[in-house]
């Protein structure tokens, strides 16, 4: 028995570590996009649109600060 509830605890702890991790970098990569939007709405939504297809497209984190900047500006030339 004593066995069971340490498997449940330790899988219960590694799942929420995970959602946690998972929730934390949702957080960085929104606030990374809105950042480089500016008070407009439509380029807030752009930004956070462009943002699902980056996730879409699996855009490594390292490439993702350049990839957004290139989004904001091409909607800056729009």
């Amino acid at each position: 028995m004593s066995i069971a509830i340490i498997v449940v605890v330790s899988v219960s702890g590694f799942y929420f570590h995970w959602w946690l991790y998972v929730r934390i970098k949702r957080w960085v990569n929104r606030d990374l996009a809105l950042s480089m939007a500016t008070a407009d709405p439509d380029m807030r939504q752009y930004m956070l649109d462009k943002l699902l297809e980056a996730e879409r497209l699996k855009i490594a984190k390292k490439d993702l600060p350049d990839w957004l900047r290139a989004a904001a500006g091409a909607y800056s030339q729009k």
